[in-house]
């Protein structure tokens, strides 16, 4: 009889914890009905030079490992993404430019096309206000940006080349020095102890033509060399908080209060080893690194065997699975930057399809349990509609502003 009694009362409490979840499940959907929601950075474009790849259609993470298409987008109930012209770190030379600003122009191509495959379902956006009017229609809103300012190489004209080509930010580096600023993962250390002069030119243009200055990936110097100068908020399009896990690619607190005195705002990154620090798993790291190796760190590579590399790393993923940081996890960033800085500074980017993805929040289908777990912490509404695109979209109108006055 107790362990009948037992058995009631467990199911029970499931049937209220199921309730409440559905409860909080509508709430939530209430919330984005009115509000604007933009992961302001992915790597989907890199996807689009797959051929067998369609973002017009749902994809099945389990079986494609990919994480964006505007049908996910809707189940998410997310209003817009910023999708990244990615180009690793390559030869600092006159070849090596010239190769990375091809690569550069090859996937602005691919982005146009296939966006607009499907005018139904999306549009390629310009300004801050584009996302309103295009949620109205119905359709997804893409953003375009340039993760590595390498393409650039040493000519600041190609700026200008990327901003007529949609291009609304652009993060200054990548894991490595370029001929802009400090990488805060390059092993080599520190080039410049900051921006180089060429890399002050850059951020004076950009804030002259109305561009986000991105200070994700580059070094502490770098990112407090860029606010001396910038006359303009700065955001960081994907970072999370080193004090809850120690990543050189985190922000300090000093950090986080400098972003706030300049205006900008920490877009959360929900790559798990940046969220939470991983446990070993010795098996998984030899594996990735003989396939880093196998393809020379993914530079240089041909398209032929770059699609191999990355057929070949989603199977090896697959493989040896590692156990990943959680939406909670998540959340406790925003928390952190919350109760640190104050709520108009903290946004999310979600680096999918570049490395992002925890339990919970695999694919875009599952943004809106980020949203459910604001909702269980206390957040209203006003506070939610700030972290997933008030915030962000403050500080764009904001620079578009500036540049016209």
């Amino acid at each position: 009889m107790r362990l009948k009694n037992n058995l009631l009362f467990l199911f029970g409490i499931s049937l209220i914890l199921l309730s409440c979840n559905q409860d909080l499940e509508k709430k939530a959907n209430k919330i984005h009905d009115d509000i604007i929601s933009i992961d302001t950075h992915t790597d989907t474009p890199l996807n689009f030079l797959d051929t067998t790849f369609d973002v017009g259609k749902w994809n099945d993470f389990e079986t494609t490992r990919t994480r964006v298409d505007f049908p996910r987008m809707k189940a998410g109930r997310l209003d817009g993404v910023f999708m990244a012209v990615f180009i690793g770190q390559g030869p600092r030379t006159v070849e090596g430019n010239q190769k990375a600003k091809s690569r550069a122009l090859e996937i602005f191509s691919a982005l146009h096309e296939k966006v607009n495959l499907y005018p139904e379902q999306a549009e390629i956006a310009l300004n801050s206000e584009d996302i309103y009017r295009i949620k109205k229609t119905g359709k997804s809103t893409v953003y375009i940006g340039v993760e590595n300012g390498y393409p650039i190489g040493t000519d600041i004209s190609n700026i200008k080349e990327f901003y007529d080509l949609g291009a609304r930010y652009i993060t200054l580096c990548h894991t490595k020095n370029n001929d802009i600023c400090d990488s805060s993962t390059d092993d080599k250390g520190p080039e410049y102890n900051g921006l180089s002069a060429f890399g002050e030119d850059v951020v004076k243009e950009m804030n002259r033509l109305g561009m986000l200055v991105d200070v994700s990936h580059i070094s502490d110097s770098s990112f407090f060399d860029v606010l001396k100068l910038t006359n303009m908020p700065v955001i960081a399009s994907h970072s999370s908080v080193r004090a809850i896990c120690d990543n050189a690619r985190n922000f300090s607190d000093n950090m986080l209060f400098a972003i706030k005195e300049n205006g900008g705002v920490i877009q959360i990154c929900i790559l798990s080893d940046y969220i939470k620090t991983p446990l070993p798993y010795p098996e998984r790291d030899s594996v990735f690194q003989a396939l880093r190796e196998k393809y020379n760190h993914f530079e240089g590579l041909s398209e032929v065997e770059y699609q191999e590399a990355v057929k070949e790393w989603r199977a090896t993923d697959k493989l040896y699975p590692k156990e990943l940081a959680t939406v909670s996890d998540v959340v406790d960033h925003i928390d952190y930057v919350v109760n640190t800085i104050g709520i108009d500074y903290v946004g999310i980017g979600t680096d999918f399809d570049g490395g992002g993805g925890v339990t919970g929040c695999m694919d875009d289908s599952e943004m809106k349990n980020i949203t459910v777990e604001l909702l269980k912490r206390g957040y209203n509404k006003e506070e939610i509609g700030k972290i997933w695109g008030g915030n962000f979209l403050r500080i764009f109108k904001e620079v578009e502003n500036k540049k016209k006055s």
